[in-house]
């Protein structure tokens, strides 16, 4: 799975899913109609400028995703067209939810992060692990075996679907 595309910098830390997703946008139990409120009470942000309209990486700084476990939260980052947040720290919780919901959480040093946010475009190799800069600069990451398996099937619901889907085949197979 490659990731590739635009990036859209938001230059803080600790940003919470209040921030993310305000709450009075948590009116639904479906997955999409938040990206429209993605950050929208951040003062300062590139969220709107047009453009990053396209981007799918959203790149920031230490502790992203704070605050109260939302799931909502990562329903209006994918919502509004991101694969992949990197930064140099996630909320647990938050962390878990980009993993249930296929959202790539991509943790990277700060010295890396100094280098993505002079760049306005970058490549992540989720099956190698690898943030790729346009400059040819390679900055690796981890991700618990797992956890990658829900962001290469969609996430969990879905890696859980292939699962049963096996289960069902052999059954029939040896019946």
């Amino acid at each position: 799975m490659i990731i590739k595309g635009k990036i859209l910098p938001l230059d803080r830390s600790n940003i919470d899913t209040d921030q993310i997703i305000p709450a009075r946008h948590l009116t639904g139990i479906t997955k999409s109609g938040y990206g429209v409120h993605l950050l929208e009470d951040v003062p300062h942000t590139t969220i709107n400028d047009l453009k990053y309209k396209d981007a799918v990486v959203l790149l920031t700084r230490e502790n992203f995703g704070c605050g109260s476990s939302r799931e909502h939260a990562v329903w209006a980052i994918m919502d509004r067209g991101f694969k992949a947040v990197i930064a140099v720290s996630f909320a647990r919780i938050f962390e878990e939810n980009c993993y249930n919901n296929g959202l790539v959480p991509v943790k990277l040093q700060a010295n890396e992060i100094e280098k993505l946010f002079k760049q306005s475009e970058c490549e992540i190799d989720v099956v190698n692990q690898v943030v790729k800069t346009v400059d040819g600069e390679l900055f690796k990451f981890d991700l618990d075996p797992l956890k990658k398996e829900f962001i290469l099937k969609g996430g969990f619901l879905k890696y859980m679907e292939s699962k049963i889907n096996k289960v069902r085949t052999w059954e029939k197979q040896h019946n």
